[in-house]
């Protein structure tokens, strides 16, 4: 059998030797305007933000089972920023714009983010050690999945022509972020028909529009009309739908304090209701506990018991005749409703043209001119790598089949691995468990559940899919065992202890049958846990 550890070396050789060349190739292209590998540390050509509150350290170091080195975030729960300029501004309004990048999440991702924002010029109003998340950016884009959040953001920041404010625009729906530890790249394509496709690992998980309305939240193109704000809701306007009919009164025989429930006069006390009998009385085996502390704990009180003779009456103490709904309840009388002839709806503002109101053709995309990383993360382990800008779609599918497929598969290949050496690790457990079980299943005690159990126990063996409810069957027989040996069987009511003792005298054949029942008794009072009273003082 072939050694799987030298397959995944030959994996890593392949992956390094087709990276090599797939990046060579990078440089020579034309249609790349950035592509960041992470061979070489990024020190002297990213910048770490000096603002206070990023104290997350950045490190370059190897992805978990690679020799591929990237960008890794060190620590938990900390605010990460850090950027890297381009040294020509990536103009996204002519042709086709690629941003991609990877990402592995290498101890999940909990709460926080792993996107990127693609810069303005600092003519805009930043610097790059000072930067933050307030730097103006024209794209964001990546996974982020905290709570009820996860998703692959994609936010463009727009410029209003007409007040000149920037728009962050959502998009709708877009896809949800993998939830393994395995290296993932995200694509994001602009094509010149205002065309946004979204990739997950190569595959198509989201396609829109820029202009469309229902592709972006708010939509890029505002609306022609917004509601007068200065529009007010005239004092006479009735929004009230119905009204009490002022016309209508109550009747007469409306009795509004007549109580919902009356008592039942038909009703009759049973024969053989015990009037002078307590529910409850002292329990007659209780005794003082030796530890009891008069002074302590107050004077001591037996703990209550049923009335032994209520059992076989039909009810002991002050009989009460039993409450029926009163047919005379009306409740408390409302008016009916009628139309409000007064009624004109529900107000609005009316309506006016927008001043802020704009037709494009292509959005007025701001060209990129840094690619920076600001985030908070409550997970540490995460790793970017391979950040790419092109403007070519084949540049960017070359990549991913030549140097992030084969990390891909090499990673899912020790998943696998690893899942099947947990698989076998597990059925070795399971032998020990079942062969316990087995021997737990020969006691004595099981009695007559001994064929069953065995019977239970065979089928969790053959069908896996069943194993965790039958296990779970077997534990509440052993346990319904368990109680029983302790406790005892259930007490018989007091008749049919009658019926037995009579049954005793006329036949006494029957006396075996008798005596274990009395033992069953026996040994159920001496099982009734003894209930003490908290009747300490205050102090």
């Amino acid at each position: 059998m072939e050694d799987p550890n030298r397959k995944i070396w030959i994996m890593q050789y392949l992956l390094l030797l087709s990276a090599a060349c797939f990046i060579s190739q990078l440089y020579a292209s034309d249609d790349v305007q950035l592509y960041e590998s992470f061979d070489d540390n990024f020190e002297g050509r990213w910048i770490v933000s000096e603002k206070q509150d990023y104290t997350g350290v950045w490190k370059h170091e190897k992805s978990e089972g690679h020799d591929d080195y990237g960008l890794v975030v060190s620590e938990k729960a900390r605010k990460y920023a850090i950027v890297k300029e381009l040294e020509e501004l990536a103009d996204l309004k002519d042709g086709t714009t690629v941003l991609q990048y990877e990402v592995r999440l290498q101890n999940g991702l909990e709460c926080g983010g792993a996107y990127i924002k693609y810069l303005r010029p600092q003519s805009s109003g930043w610097i790059a050690k000072e930067f933050d998340n307030e730097s103006p950016y024209t794209i964001m884009f990546g996974p982020d999945r905290c709570g009820a959040t996860n998703k692959v953001h994609f936010i463009l920041k727009h410029k209003n022509p007409k007040s000149g404010k920037y728009i962050e625009h959502h998009l709708k729906f877009p896809p949800s972020v993998p939830s393994d530890k395995l290296t993932h790249v995200y694509t994001a394509i602009l094509t010149p028909d205002n065309e946004l496709r979204i990739l997950v690992d190569g595959e198509e998980k989201k396609k829109a529009n820029f202009l469309a309305e229902d592709d972006f939240e708010p939509s890029l193109i505002p609306s022609k009309t917004i509601p007068d704000p200065d529009d007010k809701k005239p004092e006479d306007w009735d929004e009230r739908a119905k009204i009490p009919d002022p016309d209508s009164t109550k009747p007469d025989d409306w009795d509004e304090e007549a109580p919902m429930e009356v008592e039942d006069d038909e009703a009759e006390k049973p024969e053989g209701w015990l009037d002078d009998e307590p529910e409850e009385v002292d329990d007659p085996e209780a005794t003082k506990p030796e530890d009891w502390d008069d002074e302590e704990d107050g004077e001591w009180e037996a703990p209550k018991i049923d009335n032994p003779k209520c059992t076989e009456a039909p009810g002991c103490g002050e009989w009460k005749r039993p409450m029926k709904r009163n047919p005379a309840y009306k409740g408390k009388w409302q008016p009916p409703l009628i139309d409000n002839p007064s009624y004109k709806g529900i107000w609005k503002p009316q309506e006016i043209d927008n001043p802020e109101y704009f037709e494009v053709e292509k959005p007025d995309f701001e060209p990129i001119a840094a690619v920076g990383i600001e985030i908070w993360t409550m997970q540490d382990g995460i790793v970017f790598d391979n950040i790419l800008i092109a403007s070519d779609e084949k540049v960017a599918e070359s990549y991913r089949e030549s140097a992030w497929k084969p990390k891909f598969e090499a990673e899912k290949l020790k998943q696998k691995e690893e899942e099947t050496t947990e698989s076998d690790g597990l059925k070795g457990v399971q032998k020990v468990v079942f062969d316990n079980l087995y021997k737990v299943a020969d006691l004595p005690f099981l009695g007559e559940h001994k064929v069953k159990v065995l019977d239970l126990l065979e089928k969790a063996e053959k069908q896996a899919n069943l194993t965790i409810g039958i296990l779970a069957s077997i534990v509440v027989i052993f346990f319904s065992i368990f109680l029983k040996l302790i406790f005892g069987g259930k007490k018989k009511p007091a008749a049919v202890v009658a019926e037995t003792k009579k049954t005793e005298v006329a036949e006494s054949s029957n006396k075996e049958g008798s005596s274990e029942e009395k033992e069953e008794q026996n040994e159920d009072a001496a099982a009734a846990p003894t209930r003490r009273r908290t009747t300490r003082r205050d102090n």
